[in-house]
């Protein structure tokens, strides 16, 4: 987290004032809410849970939410891993379910950074099949927002056939006609990026997103060069050709809306 509360006076209710880390600038909290949870002073992008991504994008009351009962299940005997995943409010890294954008139905996914860095497992994979086999008996377009480090390496081997798992889904999607919008939101990162997110048909980034496989540092450490500024961050991508887009969060409702009404009359 890059804000934190600082409503500690006497008399003065909690969450009332956010100071943000990056510019250390003291805001009205409902001035960071009304902008989309992006700072008013310094343009940084807080990371928003699946429940307030869902309420921006989607149409009021149209999400109705799919295979909410999938839990982890510690397959490999990883040492701790049944306390860890137990600990959070959310049953895992992403949520899926039906929803309407500017009246048009839609499938959509959005992971969740704070559940174990939205990592991906076997009930993320899971989840993220059975909205793809649910776009395809409805004949909706799916859209995934991505937001996490990679496979979890707590599930081993079956952490990393989701990648495959995903991707084979996204083919049969493809051969229906049926257009997947991915978006990519800091961090996409791991065997996420390197499967289902980079995908889409096509592909939005938010604004200074890290988007990549391994990190700068690794990559530095490994060729034994020095990366170019900005390496890895949407606007670099957007520039050599591997997203289609960088929106800002305001926008992007929008923009997601304008993709479907393309695909849609496309498609008719």
């Amino acid at each position: 987290m890059m804000v934190t509360s600082v409503s500690n006076k006497k008399g003065l209710p909690e969450g009332l004032w956010t100071k943000c880390k990056k510019c250390e600038q003291i805001i009205f909290q409902k001035d960071f809410e009304e902008n989309f949870m992006v700072c008013p002073k310094c343009g940084y992008y807080l990371r928003l849970s699946s429940k307030e991504r869902i309420a921006y994008l989607t149409d009021k009351g149209s999400f109705k939410e799919l295979n909410s009962d999938l839990k982890p299940v510690d397959v490999i005997g990883f040492p701790g891993y049944n306390v860890k995943k137990d600990s959070y409010k959310t049953k895992d890294a992403i949520r899926t379910g039906e929803a309407k954008m500017g009246g048009y139905p839609v499938a959509i996914g959005v992971m969740d950074f704070e559940y174990m860095g939205g990592s991906m497992g076997s009930v993320v994979g899971e989840k993220i099949v059975r909205l793809i086999e649910k776009a395809i008996e409805k004949k909706m377009p799916v859209i995934i927002v991505a937001a996490s480090g990679g496979a979890r390496m707590q599930e081993g081997i079956i952490s990393l056939m989701q990648m495959a798992k995903t991707s084979a889904a996204l083919a049969k999607l493809s051969k229906k006609r049926l257009p997947f919008i991915s978006v990519l939101t800091d961090p996409t990162t791991g065997g996420v990026a390197a499967s289902f997110a980079m995908l889409g048909d096509v592909i939005i980034a938010e604004p200074n997103a890290l988007i990549g496989f391994a990190g700068p540092r690794v990559i530095e450490q490994t060729i034994r060069q020095q990366l170019p500024k900005g390496f890895q961050l949407s606007e670099f991508l957007l520039k050599h050709g591997m997203v289609d887009m960088v929106v800002e969060r305001k926008h992007l409702k929008d923009t997601i809306i304008k993709i479907i009404k393309f695909f849609v009359f496309k498609t008719k």
